[in-house]
């Protein structure tokens, strides 16, 4: 019987490490961001490119080749990072139009404060910052992507 439990156990313990290190050692890719409209060096508050096809084209190989690993191919979690067709779901059904813009505004604050400086707790790295890695423009087109996913996801 402790034979058991202790296989078990190992078990366990390998299969919460896999999640736990599902992180890896991620080499982030370069993103090509021409034909967007540069945005300088002052940080957009809201999405910029929100409905541009360009920036969705951009912004779903950028996702994929560096999102998907932890937040699921497609933006559909496999369950180890938020699901981010979700992140502002919200949004959507307020009625009052200046609060729904709050909201987005409120929501695109969030979403570059997170992919700017990543998410640290307790000393733990749960997401990389990616500021210095990808430049403005290539966050906002990964933003126009999730959007675009929020949408197919109803």
């Amino acid at each position: 019987m402790q034979h058991s439990i202790r296989i078990l156990a190992a078990a366990v313990i390998a299969t919460v490490s896999i999640y736990a290190y599902a992180h890896g050692n991620v080499t982030p890719q370069g993103v090509d961001t021409t034909g967007l409209p540069p945005l300088g060096d002052k940080w957009q508050e809201q999405n910029p490119y929100r409905g541009n096809k360009l920036a969705l084209k951009i912004g779903s190989s950028a996702y994929n080749q560096n999102c998907a690993r932890c937040h699921g191919l497609e933006a559909v979690t496999g369950g180890i990072a938020p699901d981010l067709r979700l992140l502002d779901r919200d949004c959507v059904d307020v009625k009052n139009e200046n609060k729904k813009k709050a909201c987005y505004k409120d929501t695109d604050a969030y979403y570059l404060a997170s992919i700017r400086h990543g998410k640290v707790r307790n000393g733990a790295v749960y997401m990389p910052p990616f500021e210095g890695v990808f430049n403005q423009e290539a966050m906002w087109a990964i933003k126009t992507y999730l959007e675009a996913r929020r949408d197919a996801s109803k």
